[in-house]
């Protein structure tokens, strides 16, 4: 007999969260749990404020919708929401054993603070160092002179940076003419760094700083296509949808040559695990961007790995049906 319960969480946030200049305070989401013939699954549905379509209140209504017609025997679509489709198909998927256990734990550490205390972090990273800085929040000046100074400190460093798209091209040029131009191939890549895709493939041609798109992928005239100074993708499965088109958009680009890695939007230390588990079976040859629960207070349900935040059980949690 089928089962189902859907529970809302909340996690608080670190102070300096700040999302498209709106400071996050809380991260709130819901999980739903299936049983069906002695087995479980779980996923976790959590739109990212300023980033999904979707609202949680949205998302909310259509899982609760779903859940009901799932319980009572149907096989009803999927909603059509990105968010909710890969929280519900990674329910799906656990329910039916068919989302791998094996996971990718490895993450590029996200950079944050002082330059400095930054360099001895890095340094006693063991084994591949790649790290990850968010730049275009302060002057694109000081933006290329930190990478700079990381790069210039720590010769076997390869970093991931992303701009959001902030950046104007003038903006753009100025954060490159900081960066030695000897150092340029140890930035593995840099995400959006202008307001258009045609602005950072100029960006790109120009410096030599290779690219990779994230939130291109979801507009609505955007085709994967190799492209000089491309070099790879950001797929956001909670930004994406089901975990059928995750794997749809994986196999698409790397059809193309193109490096995919699969990046967090600020899951639940549960979603997190999901995403690794994702990351070891669609792309094992990259290292996730999944190094975000630093950002967060507490854990829900399942730990990551060697993470020393407490990991609060489902009875903090609240049910909705």
């Amino acid at each position: 007999m089928r089962r189902v319960q859907i529970y809302r969480w909340q996690i608080p946030m670190d102070a300096g969260v700040v999302l498209r200049e709106r400071r996050l305070k809380t991260r709130d989401g819901l999980f739903v749990h299936l049983q069906d013939a002695g087995q479980e699954g779980w996923g976790e549905i959590s739109p990212l404020p300023g980033f999904s379509q979707e609202s949680l209140e949205e998302a909310t209504v259509a899982a609760l919708a779903w859940a009901k017609a799932w319980q009572a025997g149907a096989d009803p679509q999927l909603p059509g929401m990105p968010s909710a489709d890969f929280g519900l198909s990674c329910a799906l998927a656990e329910l039916h054993n068919t989302l791998p256990q094996a996971a990718n734990y490895r993450a590029a550490m996200l950079c944050t603070g002082d330059p400095d205390e930054l360099v001895v972090a890095l340094a006693a990273m063991p084994g591949e160092k790649v790290a990850k800085i968010k730049v275009g929040l302060y002057e694109a000046v000081r933006d290329g002179m930190v990478v700079n100074l990381l790069l210039e400190a720590l010769p076997d460093l390869r970093l991931r940076l992303d701009a959001n798209r902030a950046w104007t091209p003038l903006k753009a040029q100025q954060f490159a003419k900081y960066v030695n131009p000897a150092y340029r191939d140890r930035i593995a890549f840099l995400e959006e760094p202008c307001k258009t895709r045609a602005d950072s493939r100029d960006f790109a041609l120009n410096t030599g700083i290779a690219i990779a798109w994230d939130e291109s992928l979801r507009d609505v005239d955007f085709v994967f296509e190799a492209q000089e100074g491309v070099r790879a993708v950001i797929v956001k499965p909670t930004l994406t949808g089901s975990l059928e088109k995750v794997q749809a958009q994986v196999a698409t680009a790397k059809a193309l040559g193109l490096e995919v890695v699969i990046s967090s939007s600020l899951e639940s230390s549960l979603g997190l695990t999901q995403l690794a588990r994702i990351a070891g079976w669609l792309t094992p040859e990259s290292i996730p961007g999944l190094d975000t629960l630093n950002l967060m207070q507490t854990q829900l349900l399942r730990r990551w790995p060697n993470c020393l935040l407490p990991c609060q059980d489902v009875d903090v949690l609240e049910p909705l049906l």
